[in-house]
């Protein structure tokens, strides 16, 4: 399975908890380092993408809240999921930057969000994708900017 494929598992698996539980068991076995975040993707969409992240001692700094790399990861995780949604065959992406403004401390299950739209292009493109990141209270407490390196497989 590649990683553009996971949409594809989306669509068979959402429409029911059941199968929703199993897509997010996918995330380990497709990208190990996220999974370890242990997120769930709540929906995902062409160009969106909503995921839930719930308050761990595993995931917390030294001031009880939620680490700024795992809102990183997060963030990175959500506008990948919202852009390769939207991926065309033979299309891949890598980030290349990523920015992050913390706002607020991260506490209590998290949500991300991403909307992203594929601008059209032939070889390479980079590409800029903001997911916002809140809190219980829907208090942004996070807003990320990745920067995707798109291109296509050369066979």
């Amino acid at each position: 399975m590649q990683i553009t494929d996971i949409y594809g598992y989306w669509q068979k698996l959402e429409h029911n908890v059941i199968g929703r539980w199993l897509f997010n068991l996918l995330i380990p076995v497709v990208n190990p380092y996220t999974g370890s975040l242990k997120a769930n993707v709540i929906d995902l969409n062409r160009g969106y993408a909503r995921i839930e992240l719930k308050d761990r001692r595993a995931i917390r700094n030294h001031l009880n809240s939620i680490h700024a790399i795992a809102l990183t990861n997060l963030g990175e995780f959500t506008s990948g999921l919202a852009l390769i949604s939207v991926f065309k065959e033979n299309m891949r992406g890598i980030p290349i930057e990523i920015k992050i403004n913390f706002i607020k401390k991260a506490r209590g299950t998290l949500t991300a969000e991403c909307t992203t739209q594929l601008p059209d292009f032939d070889d390479q493109l980079e590409h800029t994708v903001v997911a916002i990141i809140k809190d219980i209270d829907n208090d942004e407490v996070a807003r990320i900017k990745v920067v995707w390196k798109l291109g296509f497989k050369k066979d």
